[in-house]
């Protein structure tokens, strides 16, 4: 890799504008959505938003990272009872309502979302949130005093419920123990654990819990499986070698698994599919997982390979500078579903802050600067 070509006039340009996207979408709430124009994605994901932070954080937009994890404290200790209720029935063997989880998306003033039909229990996101939150403190030298009950009340919900079914990042499979989801809740509670601001002492035996697990029942062929007991990958998994560390990220395990999603699911000029059965918009190719593989690579000394995923991302933008959630005019796993999708909520959603943030990662981690 060459400093000239990750410093190029078309990195740092596109640099900039993904980081103006991600600005001028917040909300005044702090709230990042995940597309602004598209109906279904104009809510605020913690997982989606916690990366969008992470990028703001690091490019010296402090102000907009701060407003989106202030926004997510209010949101948590907004429903600290409810929190403290689901951690009494579990703490007494019982199983919380499905109605009382907490979901995975909110408006952007902080409310539920009510029954809109959409999925809703997942964890991810909230173990995402405490890394990325322990990313930024540590990073500018935040006072965490603001954010200890939020996270007081985010570890002991994620203690209580992170070995329950839940939906995975795409909002599918409720029925399993996703790979990926456990990464991110062990993640997160290694991050608060690590910075000292686990007053409750759960975080260090619920990481011991979630190693076990993951080691008898979420390996296939010596990497991680997309579900407990599953025997296929996803791409999602390469958040659990980086940025979460669940295995040491040049060790067996991160290898097997990263051999696995480049087999399956890497196109040899960049870009990466979710899954084999992915069918959403056909099963197209995400510029946030070549983001994460190209993050993965950059960590492990892989330059080259890192900056392919990089100008993969960017020869996806749209002239005046969007990035979106698929990448069109790609090989498709299920091109025959694609006209469905259209149909039902039209082209795919552009911009998606995620994508615009995932490529600020990246370019970062090669040294672009804006």
């Amino acid at each position: 890799m060459s400093t000239s070509t990750t410093q190029s006039p078309g990195h740092a340009r596109l640099a900039r504008r993904s980081l103006e996207v991600i600005t001028a979408h917040q909300a005044a709430s702090g709230a990042y959505p995940a597309c602004p124009g598209y109906e279904v994605y104009r809510y605020s994901w913690f997982r989606d938003g916690s990366f969008v932070a992470e990028a703001a954080s690091r490019y010296g937009a402090t102000g907009s990272a701060d407003a989106f994890h202030r926004w997510c404290a209010k949101v948590i200790t907004d429903r600290a009872s409810r929190i403290e209720r689901i951690i009494a029935v579990r703490a007494a063997g019982g199983q919380p309502a499905e109605a009382d989880l907490l979901p995975t998306r909110y408006t952007l003033d902080g409310a539920d979302t009510g029954d809109v039909g959409w999925w809703d229990f997942q964890t991810d996101g909230y173990g995402t949130w405490l890394w990325a939150l322990t990313e930024h403190l540590r990073r500018h030298g935040g006072d965490p005093a603001p954010y200890r009950e939020a996270i007081r009340l985010t570890v002991g919900y994620l203690a209580a419920t992170w070995d329950l079914p839940c939906y995975d990042w795409w909002e599918e499979s409720k029925e399993h123990r996703h790979g990926a989801t456990l990464g991110a809740i062990r993640g997160g509670l290694a991050a608060v654990g690590a910075a000292g601001l686990d007053t409750a002492g759960r975080c260090g035996p619920t990481v011991t819990r979630i190693d076990t697990l993951v080691r008898e029942q979420g390996l296939y062929g010596g990497g991680l499986a997309k579900w407990l007991g599953g025997a296929a990958v996803d791409a999602s998994l390469l958040a659990c070698l980086t940025p979460f560390g669940s295995v040491d990220p040049a060790g067996p395990v991160a290898r097997a698994t990263l051999a696995a999603i480049e087999r399956d699911l890497v196109e040899p000029e960049g870009g990466v599919h979710r899954y084999l059965q992915d069918v959403f918009y056909g099963g197209g190719q995400w510029p946030v997982l070549a983001g994460l593989l190209g993050w993965h690579y950059a960590r492990v000394g892989r330059t080259g390979d890192a900056l392919r995923e990089l100008e993969w991302i960017a020869s996806r933008s749209t002239a005046d500078g969007l990035l979106p959630e698929q990448a069109p005019g790609v090989r498709l796993l299920a091109p025959e579903h694609l006209a469905q999708w259209e149909e039902r909520w039209g082209p795919n959603a552009t911009p998606l802050l995620w994508s615009h943030a995932m490529y600020l990662i990246l370019a970062h981690e090669l040294g672009v600067s804006v």
